[in-house]
């Protein structure tokens, strides 16, 4: 089967029609990117200066309809930006009226992102032993994986089947011992590199949030790939974050990129719930000295630097690495290891900040 055209999908979305007017989003000049891969995947980006988010989301389903009855095609992933208007000048599409902004995502309490700004640091065993912690402690919880690049839930959790995907395109999320979880791992095969720009990296994490049936939960996780770029923005302008959670190592590389993720998610308006240092020291399993191979105390003094909350330090320990290879965290694994003490210690400050907001 081969794959359609840009011309082809162009002419799709020219039969998408702006809800209320008679005319056309094509014609209304929303479309600012339009690409086909080899595969056939279709990104969009659709560029506006719309204020209601009902037109929003109406918008990208009708472009999502559109586009996937088109022979050959794979994914399809849209990306919704905002449009800077600069010298006064006036839309090119009609405004509408209700206030736009981040949107809660139904019958998900709060969500709360862990996000690095530097990569190596741990991140995602935080996010998948923070998730575990959290459902310990008796909330219903959901673990969603925004590294589109380097997703990690499928192995930390041993679980690689794919969602069931219904007529109209949602995803029905993986569960494992009553916690949700939805992952890029889980809709592309393990040994395909995905080699996407931007656009579709915004897109795909749009349908990973929009699309996904979360039913009632406390506390959506969302594992975010590290640095500052397109899945994060994407993130905070789609969705309403209750705070995230901020990781790092000792070492001042770390500890520099660190204040840099502060910095994006305050100029945000992000609550940030606090910083945990992880591989903060290595205990040794003969002797029980503690060894600081990367330093420590300095996610703490970052922390109190910059005014937020010290969460807590994660010892380095060989279990955390052979237990999240093996599909079961060390929360679960090893709950009496100092390692899962520290990460429980963390869930509770966590519980606490959401519990208060």
């Amino acid at each position: 089967m081969s794959q359609p055209t840009v011309d082809q999908v162009r002419e799709a979305l020219s039969a998408v029609q702006y809800p209320g007017f008679t005319r056309d989003i094509v014609s209304f000049g929303l479309i600012k990117d339009l690409q086909v891969s080899g595969a056939g995947d279709v990104a969009i980006v659709i560029e506006h200066t719309i204020t209601d988010g009902g037109v929003l989301e109406r918008i990208r389903r009708d472009v999502d309809s559109a586009v996937s009855g088109l022979s050959g095609v794979g994914r399809v992933d849209i990306a919704m930006r905002e449009k800077q208007q600069t010298n006064g000048a006036a839309p090119a599409q009609p405004a509408a009226t209700a206030a736009q902004g981040p949107q809660g995502i139904p019958g998900v309490k709060h969500v709360v992102a862990v996000a690095s700004a530097k990569g190596g640091v741990g991140k995602s065993t935080v996010a998948a032993n923070l998730t575990l912690a959290l459902a310990a402690k008796g909330q219903k919880v959901g673990l969603l994986d925004a590294d589109i690049y380097g997703p990690s839930v499928p192995t930390m959790f041993g679980i690689h089947d794919r969602p069931r995907i219904t007529d109209e395109r949602r995803i029905h999320p993986l569960e494992r011992d009553g916690i949700k979880l939805i992952s890029m791992g889980f809709l592309v095969p393990p040994d395909k590199a995905l080699i996407w720009r931007g656009p579709m990296v915004m897109g795909a994490v749009q349908q990973l949030i929009h699309d996904c049936e979360w039913g009632e939960l406390d506390t959506l996780v969302v594992d975010l790939p590290p640095g500052t770029g397109d899945a994060q923005l994407t993130l905070v302008q789609q969705v309403a974050l209750s705070g995230v959670v901020m990781v790092t190592t000792p070492q001042e590389v770390a500890l520099i990129d660190v204040v840099r993720g502060i910095q994006m998610f305050e100029s945000t308006n992000v609550p940030i719930v606090g910083v945990v240092e992880n591989m903060s020291g290595f205990v040794c399993s003969h002797c029980g000295e503690v060894e600081d191979i990367f330093g420590s105390g300095g996610g703490e003094q970052t922390a109190r630097r910059y005014g937020v909350p010290f969460l807590g330090a994660i010892p380095i320990d060989s279990r955390v690495v052979r237990s999240g290879d093996g599909g079961q965290p060390i929360v679960s694994s090893n709950p009496d290891s100092p390692a899962a003490l520290a990460l429980n210690d963390v869930a509770g400050k966590v519980a606490e900040f959401l519990a208060s907001r």
